[in-house]
């Protein structure tokens, strides 16, 4: 399937997601957005994709944001619904049940923060500048980045990078949590995909586990979350990854995981 606004490919079990506008920073309009969710979408249902590299063409940008001629012209309720569908397609990338590395290469500012807010992992370049630009505009982030964003730096951090619109350099980021990584601009990818590699040797299941774990209980009570976590734990006793890992242990031997 080809995108008008994307490059995918898959190699060795990992998908590579690429938004391909550079010439306007990979700036996010309705037509990219569509294609990015019908993307993930495939990759969620291909089982020979393990992990996700998620990432913009070009050494600029990640993503820029969103095409802001497009959004000048939405009418309240079109704002309103097209804040939903982000959401929605944002939410559809943290629980994948896969994981998504971002791997920033420049500029992530509004939309783009807010899908890297929604990746699992983030590596980023030692030029990647991140933030959440909304008010400068007159409005506010619309894509879950008031939500995701102080449960993963913190509210007072988060309302400092919301309220002044000023986005935050790499070494910043890295300092408040917001990206696992930093690293030159030509390691950015090697780094994600050692990460994906590390990631893709585990059990399949127990990764779709674990990530449901902490994504869903991570907002409930911690009794319900550790009540999510026993049962998660119980159904991977379930699968024939636990059956193989146990038994690759005792045998001394790497497993060999059929994501079952």
């Amino acid at each position: 399937m080809g995108y008008a606004n994307l490059l995918f490919d898959v190699r060795d079990g990992i998908g590579y997601l690429t938004v391909n506008r550079p010439e306007k920073l990979n700036a996010l309009n309705r037509q990219a957005i569509e294609e990015v969710g019908a993307c993930f979408w495939r990759i969620g249902h291909d089982s020979g994709v393990k992990a996700v590299i998620f990432t913009g063409a070009g050494e600029k940008a990640f993503v820029a944001g969103a095409d802001i001629e497009e959004l000048a012209a939405l009418t309240p309720v079109e704002a309103q619904e097209t804040s939903a569908r982000g959401q929605s397609l944002l939410n559809f990338i943290e629980n994948l049940g896969k994981p998504v590395i971002a791997a920033i290469n420049g500029y992530a500012l509004g939309g783009g923060c807010e899908l890297a807010l929604a990746c699992t992992l983030r590596v980023a370049s030692d030029t990647a500048r991140l933030g959440l630009p909304e008010v400068k505009l007159g409005i506010i982030p619309g894509y879950g980045g008031t939500q995701r964003l102080p449960r993963l730096v913190g509210k007072g951090k988060a309302l400092e990078m919301i309220l002044t619109g000023e986005p935050v350099t790499a070494v910043e980021a890295l300092r408040v949590g917001l990206v696992n990584q930093v690293v030159p601009q030509s390691d950015l990818i090697p780094a994600a995909e050692s990460l994906a590699r590390k990631i893709i040797t585990n059990g399949p299941q127990a990764l779709k586990f674990a990530l449901q774990a902490v994504h869903h209980g991570g907002e409930l009570p911690r009794t319900e979350g550790e009540f999510l976590e026993a049962t998660l734990f119980g159904l991977a006793f379930a699968t024939a990854d636990m059956t193989e890992g146990t038994r690759a242990f005792l045998e001394k031997r790497p497993a060999k995981f059929a994501g079952k």
